[in-house]
């Protein structure tokens, strides 16, 4: 479990379900006692923490309610996009039960000028869209069949690579379970994907401690 700097004040932490009760208790101990208004908790010290259901969670409004969707087994589509890197999957609570991972040269920038710049423009932009193309054939395959049974599609990585990927017409069904949450990860490999697992499932908290 990391923290990250929040825009406004505070920091980010994301919380497995399971752990979560755990997480609760430590808060309490260090910032005391707690009282809920409905999915933010503040301590005694001044502390508060907000926190926000999982991708495909049911929405809830209080805090036990919350415990009760984070912890329900559901199952998650994955999509990871960078340059020309994509990996897809199908996650079943904690475990990944389906995956595929695609990685196609790209050009790099070029600090080249005149016609040669315009050349190696056009190339990396054709390569850039037939690895968007294959990324979407994954999808098709993986994901498309299980559309009905997916709670939701967790994206991750850089966000015009995964745009690219689902503005094929034919995944319609499975952009439309997108979910707000995006992750930072780095290209997409089969370590990446299972990491984004546990981070498509965690409870996202806000925590500002006194005067954030």
């Amino acid at each position: 479990m990391s923290a990250r700097p929040a825009a406004g004040g505070g920091r980010w932490v994301d919380v497995a379900p399971e752990r979560l009760p755990r997480w609760l208790e430590n808060f309490a101990t260090r910032h005391g006692a707690y009282t809920q208004q409905g999915l933010t908790v503040v301590a005694a010290d001044g502390a508060s923490a907000e926190l926000a259901a999982p991708p495909g969670a049911p929405a809830v409004t209080d805090l036990d309610g919350l415990l009760r969707a984070a912890a329900a087994p559901r199952r998650l589509g994955l999509l990871l996009a960078r340059k020309g890197a994509v990996a897809v999957g199908v996650a079943e609570g904690a475990e990944l039960v389906a995956s595929k991972v695609e990685t196609h040269y790209v050009q790099g920038r070029t600090a080249a000028g005149g016609w040669s710049q315009q050349r190696f423009a056009r190339r990396r932009d054709n390569q850039a869209r037939a690895a968007a193309a294959d990324g979407a054939d994954i999808v098709a395959r993986l994901l498309l069949p299980e559309v009905r049974t997916l709670a939701a599609l967790v994206t991750g990585g850089d966000r015009t690579a995964v745009d690219a990927v689902l503005t094929a017409p034919a995944l319609a069904p499975v952009a439309g379970l997108r979910a707000e949450r995006f992750l930072d990860v780095p290209e997409p490999r089969r370590a990446v994907l299972l990491g984004a697992v546990t981070a498509a499932r965690a409870v996202r908290i806000l925590v500002r401690d006194h005067g954030d």
